[in-house]
């Protein structure tokens, strides 16, 4: 049995398509990724797997389940991590977890039980009876997240859940995915920290414009850009004096992505064009720090299938 099956899945807002046709299979005890910039239709796809959305036409199948006709059964089996925090800051860590635990039928000494245990999985015991007003982000993410799991529910969707946090807490945040991973939870997870992604999950879909471009193990993913190769330039000086369109212009450039002082050109084995890639910093008088040849990784395959950096 799949987690979760798309078929030809379709949501529109007036005349803009958000969803556009997509079919998707997510097995169970996969940890999931869900990678596009911005306006891809992933939220969107996320909001219609939760019912939260209507959809235009097609069909999804949660735990077996028909969507359509399901609809409580399967969100009280799903756990969401939205991307803005979602807690009350005049509760308790204590109180906060209880609430939404209850809304999924936990009643009494049951429901302290797993709520308690929810907050010593995510790190916050000593911060049970404490207000999350005065907590860090990192904090009111795990928090989050506790609130998410205390019903124990079969399949969880994190959207975004390591925005704007320190180090430290993205890093328990992460361990936490694959902790409740090993414990039996199918995991839907976006992120625009490509790294964490090849980190965590088993497999991804990359979706643009609505629609999945490419969908697989990150090796099947890197497969299809075997035929191309990445130079990453440094430099001194200001970025800004670099004209993408001009470096695209160079036999075998694929597709430039400046990030801040690096200069990351992915570009076609067939064609050998560092010289001219040279010159062209050589001409505009732009200082060289260091140049890379830097071996196909999924954000090489993100920017050669969009042409757009993630946070687009």
């Amino acid at each position: 049995m799949k987690m979760v099956k798309i078929v030809e899945l379709t949501k529109k807002y007036g005349d803009v398509i958000a969803v556009d046709n997509i079919s998707l299979e997510i097995d169970v005890g996969e940890i999931f990724g869900l990678l596009g910039p911005n306006g891809a239709g992933k939220s969107t796809t996320i909001n219609m797997i939760t019912g939260l959305l209507s959809m235009d036409k097609g069909s999804i199948w949660v735990m077996g389940k028909d969507a359509r006709n399901s609809t409580n059964e399967i969100k009280r089996n799903i756990g969401i991590v939205p991307q803005d925090v979602g807690i009350y800051e005049d509760l308790t860590s204590l109180e906060n977890v209880m609430f939404f635990a209850s809304l999924y039928g936990l009643r009494g000494s049951e429901l302290k039980k797993r709520a308690i245990e929810a907050l010593e999985f995510t790190g916050l015991t000593e911060h049970i009876n404490n207000f999350p007003r005065k907590f860090s982000g990192g904090m009111k993410r795990r928090l989050n997240i506790a609130c998410a799991i205390a019903h124990r529910p079969k399949l969880i969707i994190m959207d975004e859940p390591t925005v704007g946090i320190d180090a430290q807490s993205r890093k328990h945040i992460l361990q936490s995915v694959q902790m409740l991973n090993e414990m039996g939870s199918t995991i839907i997870y976006t992120s625009h920290y490509m790294e964490e992604v090849e980190e965590i999950c088993t497999r991804v879909a990359i979706m643009d414009y609505g629609k999945i471009i490419a969908e697989g193990t990150q090796k099947e993913l890197m497969s299809i850009i075997t035929d191309q190769n990445s130079v990453w330039v440094s430099i001194s000086g200001e970025a800004d004096r670099i004209d993408k369109t001009e470096l695209m212009e160079i036999p075998g450039v694929i597709s430039v992505e400046i990030d801040d002082n690096t200069v990351k050109i992915n570009n076609s084995n067939n064609i050998n064009n560092l010289d001219r890639i040279i010159h062209y910093f050589t001409e505009k008088d732009i200082p060289i720090k260091n140049i890379e040849n830097k071996t196909p990784d999924l954000e090489t395959v993100f920017l050669t299938l969009t042409g757009r950096k993630l946070r687009d």
